[in-house]
């Protein structure tokens, strides 16, 4: 039963830093910001500045 303890407290700690690392890799490449609209295009030929062409 030598053998176990060590195997045991391996896996535990294993676990804890697999837990850990794909924590802090998903809260770093979260995005949790809105994207800003380019709205410097003609307000009267475009809808959000692509040119809609024909009849709306």
């Amino acid at each position: 039963m030598k053998f176990a303890v060590p195997g045991v407290a391996s896996a535990v700690v294993g676990g804890l830093l697999g837990v850990a690392s794909v924590f802090l890799i998903t809260m770093a490449v979260e995005q949790n910001s809105v994207p800003t609209i380019d709205r410097s295009g003609d307000k009267d030929s475009s809808l959000l500045n692509d040119v809609q062409y024909g009849s709306r």
